[in-house]
């Protein structure tokens, strides 16, 4: 049986569209058989793939009118396509009886055709990216390694938890991937320390770094891997893939515990030492939890030389 992927944050430009692809493509260049899922109104996904509309999307299989009808982009590698029409979706199925599970009874007659479903979600928490996650065995969050991407993430994982607890108990956070990366920014490693320290090891070692290539197959109607192999944005991707192949053969490695300093020992008759201002970073202005102040930039250059 297939394991079924939810790539799932509702801030949009995140890389989450170009993370289903080439997460999808890197995994048949491993010998896998990948359905990718476009959720997404936008269609973005099916429209970076050159995929002309077909006579049934999605949008007719979630209204009943069809099974899922995967279109072959290329060998062991299918799309079940979006539109525009799909947007109207939420509405006409707010009065269907079990709404939330209808995806996952249409993945039930493809499931074992496949090694992996892969979900591209649309940028918010609604009725449709409920569909994904009372159907998903993990959920993948793409994560671009900037300030503001920061800003929700509670609320996401409480989304998260509330679909575990009472629509499906097999859900858990597979993994959250850093993208956009570049080291050489102070901000970019400070972000990915914050999400160190907030998820711990479910956090990908791989980043996907900043690449153009990545931009440019979208316009070519390709996968990474068929428009520039030899890309930066080609090997993370692959790399990428290796690990996500060897949590769900292995385990998911669990989020380590926050860790509280231990009060310093007592001195008696030590000397107060005098107070010395300590200089705010980046990271000890960014949080996770709730409204978050503009942040402070470190007085060094914010990009660093390589």
């Amino acid at each position: 049986m297939g394991k079924i992927i939810s790539l799932l944050n509702h801030k949009g430009g995140v890389g989450k569209t170009t993370s289903t692809i080439n997460i999808g493509a890197g995994l048949v260049e491993l010998g896998k058989k990948v359905l990718l899922i476009d959720l997404d109104p936008q269609a973005n996904l099916t429209l970076s793939l050159g995929i002309p509309r077909q006579k049934y999307s999605l949008y007719e299989a979630l209204r009943g009118e069809s099974e899922l009808v995967p279109v072959t982009y290329k060998e062991n590698f299918d799309v079940v396509t979006s539109s525009l029409d799909l947007s109207g979706a939420e509405m006409e199925l707010i009065n269907e009886a079990g709404r939330e599970y209808l995806l996952r009874e249409l993945f039930e007659l493809v499931i074992d055709d496949y090694d992996f479903i892969i979900i591209d979600c649309p940028p918010s928490l609604g009725l449709l990216t409920l569909n994904a996650l009372t159907s998903s065995d993990y959920v993948y969050i793409p994560l671009q390694t900037e300030f503001l991407a920061l800003q929700g993430l509670a609320k996401m994982k409480q989304v998260i938890d509330k679909v575990r607890f009472r629509l499906n108990k097999k859900l858990v956070i597979g993994g959250v991937i850093a993208t956009m990366y570049d080291k050489r920014k102070v901000l970019n490693r400070d972000v990915v320390e914050t999400i160190l320290k907030y998820f711990g090891e479910k956090v990908f070692k791989t980043k996907i770094r900043n690449n153009v290539a990545l931009a440019e197959a979208p316009a070519q109607r390709m996968d990474i891997f068929s428009y520039q192999r030899s890309s930066p944005g080609a090997k993370d991707y692959l790399a990428l893939c290796h690990e996500i192949i060897d949590r769900c053969e292995n385990g998911i490695p669990q989020a380590a515990p926050r860790r509280t300093a231990a009060p310093a020992p007592a001195t008696p008759t030590a000397t107060a030492a005098p107070v010395v201002e300590k200089k705010e970073t980046v990271i000890e202005r960014i949080r996770v939890e709730g409204p978050v102040p503009p942040p402070v930039i470190r007085t060094e250059s914010s990009v660093e030389q390589a």
